[in-house]
């Protein structure tokens, strides 16, 4: 008799993200109801092995994959689960969680796997860069480029994200665009153009406040030139919520894009940093991704305060 139960798969990335994933098991145990679940985990023993984990689970007719690890193993969990009946998952264990962060999931595990007990689930869109898809950002200049440093470094944590920020500002060209959409071809001289399905890189930084992954949009932000003097308050706009306001952007939104810039370079998606050509298609797919939502999420109204200080913090170390 074949088993009434869900079944969840836990892809565990041994060596991604910040946090220890000792204990796993019996936070499972405890967090998992076993009347309901029955589950196993995963481990991942090569780069890119989570993307053939989870299309298992897909053919195997998985309830829900859960990613455990960073953003690139949501990432790669998340890919091979589009117009899929099985649902993502996430325990985070990075330093960023852009998605996590967006769906208002617990950062802490057991919290997160509370919350994938309950079960519930919502659809969302998805974006797509060259063939690539993404789930939250991607973008070319200046963020993509701090990806790289970011991947570079020895060091994770929010800390190191600013100070990379702001260093590396200081002294980076801005490239020439072509950005053509539904309403036409437009011209810019930016500092960065990041396309976003979420609000935020991760880490809190919001490059989009108000973005919807449900809207069937690409919020698109053009990040024009600044001097010196302003980079430490689009620091802060960026993690307090209010870079709409700030002078220095354009936004705007579309169903696609096409960008054309002067020569190749770094662009990233989710923050992982890869080189493209110079032709940059970016579309939004309409909620193609199943994913596990927190029915009880309330957002932390207080969070931007908090983060402002941290930031500037960090910002007067830097100046």
């Amino acid at each position: 008799m074949q088993s009434s139960k869900k079944k969840i798969v836990f892809i565990v990335n041994p060596i991604s993200g910040t946090k220890s994933k000792e204990g796993l098991s019996a936070l499972i145990e405890q967090a998992i109801d076993p009347a309901r679940f029955e589950w196993q985990i995963a481990r991942t023993e090569y780069a890119g092995h989570a993307s053939v984990i989870a299309s298992q689970c897909v053919a195997d007719g998985t309830d829900i994959c859960v990613a455990v690890g960073g953003d690139g193993t949501v990432n790669e969990v998340a890919r091979s689960l589009v117009h899929s009946q099985t649902a993502l998952g996430i325990v985070p264990c990075g330093s960023g969680n852009g998605l996590a962060r967006h769906l208002c999931l617990p950062m802490d595990m057991k919290g997160a796997l509370e919350i994938i007990n309950m079960g519930q689930t919502d659809h969302f869109d998805y974006g797509i860069i060259n063939d690539q898809p993404f789930f939250c950002t991607c973008g070319m200049g200046f963020d993509a480029f701090v990806s790289l440093k970011f991947a570079e470094s020895g060091k994770r944590g929010l800390s190191t994200y600013v100070e990379n920020v702001m260093r590396e500002s200081l002294s980076y060209k801005p490239d020439t665009y072509t950005v053509q959409d539904e309403t036409g071809r437009h011209r810019y001289k930016a500092f960065l153009i990041a396309c976003a399905n979420a609000a935020q890189y991760g880490n809190n930084a919001y490059i989009a406040p108000g973005a919807s992954m449900q809207d069937g949009l690409l919020d698109i932000i053009v990040m024009e030139p600044f001097n010196v003097i302003e980079a430490p308050t689009i620091a802060v706009d960026l993690f307090a919520k209010t870079l709409d306001n700030n002078s220095h952007i354009k936004r705007f939104q579309a169903r696609q894009i096409h960008i054309h810039r002067e020569q190749p370079g770094a662009v990233h998606y989710d923050g992982d940093p890869i080189r493209m050509e110079q032709e940059i298609d970016v579309e939004i797919v309409p909620l193609g991704l199943l994913a596990v939502i927190n029915p009880k999420a309330v957002e932390d109204n207080s969070q931007p305060n908090k983060m402002v200080d941290k930031i500037s913090n960090v910002v007067n170390k830097i100046i």
